[in-house]
């Protein structure tokens, strides 16, 4: 219900809405995450590992964006598009979320350590994050783009949340 009333809360606000499909979007945003992962590999060799963390995680959040871009829905919030890509894609979020949660970490907190070893390993999961959900966008049809409208729109009407 939590999930349900914060995503309730910024459909309310224009946060979190439907748009028209977009190609040029997702293409933009499949290039910054090219261009985070690259960051983040040249942070990793020069011990820049908060920097780095934080990169690879952007990496994914921008591959995430360039699936709902392709979709045509328009969110404002993290946590929400992580919320999305489990509720109407059905698919697993658990590797974004704890590479979110590692970003914020080491962003903001100094009371932590932090190896090469898990960066590395942070950055080979996004990768992996990203093949996945860059196959998965590259598979949709027009048919699943459609699909996948009506479920984020069911999704609210059948929380009653309009």
């Amino acid at each position: 219900m939590k999930k349900t009333n914060f995503l309730s809360k910024l459909k309310k606000e224009n946060k979190l809405e439907l748009t028209e499909p977009s190609e040029e979007i997702k293409k933009s945003y499949i290039e910054k995450l090219d261009s985070s992962l690259i960051s983040a590999k040249i942070l990793l060799e020069n011990q820049r590992l908060e920097e780095a963390t934080a990169l690879s995680y952007y990496s994914m959040y921008h591959i995430l964006t360039a699936l709902l871009f392709k979709i045509g829905i328009k969110s404002e919030n993290h946590s929400a598009s992580i919320i999305l890509l489990k509720e109407i894609f059905e698919i697993n979020n658990l590797k974004i979320q704890e590479a979110k949660k590692e970003r914020i970490d080491k962003q903001y907190y100094v009371d932590f350590n932090v190896t090469k070893e898990e960066i590395e390993s942070a950055i080979e999961q996004a990768e992996d994050f990203n093949q996945n959900l860059l196959d998965f966008i590259k598979k949709l049809t027009n048919e699943d783009i459609k699909k996948y409208r009506n479920k984020f729109e069911e999704f609210f009407k059948n929380k009653k949340l309009e």
